[in-house]
């Protein structure tokens, strides 16, 4: 491997699936201003997640459509056919 070309910063950090609510701590060089309180009784920044594994479809068997922008509404607006 390359040396030097990694980052050092690694930190504890609180991902937050927003979706459904899941948290888990993983180390991340992710930056953010938010922290959460976590199990253990620390206090750790936290990065907000549209969907992880366990809201997305593939993981978790279920069809579910995820549409948090609006993305297929302004698709099938877009694409319309004009009577």
């Amino acid at each position: 491997m390359k040396q030097g070309i990694h980052p050092e910063n690694y930190r504890f950090v609180v991902f937050k699936d927003m979706s459904n609510g899941t948290s888990f701590l993983s180390k991340s060089t992710a930056q953010t201003r938010e922290t959460i309180l976590w199990e253990d009784g620390k206090e750790y920044p936290v990065v907000k997640l549209e969907i992880s594994n366990t809201s997305h479809p593939f993981y978790t068997g279920k069809n579910v459509l995820v549409d948090t922008a609006g993305r297929i509404d302004k698709f099938k607006k877009r694409y319309a056919k004009k009577d």
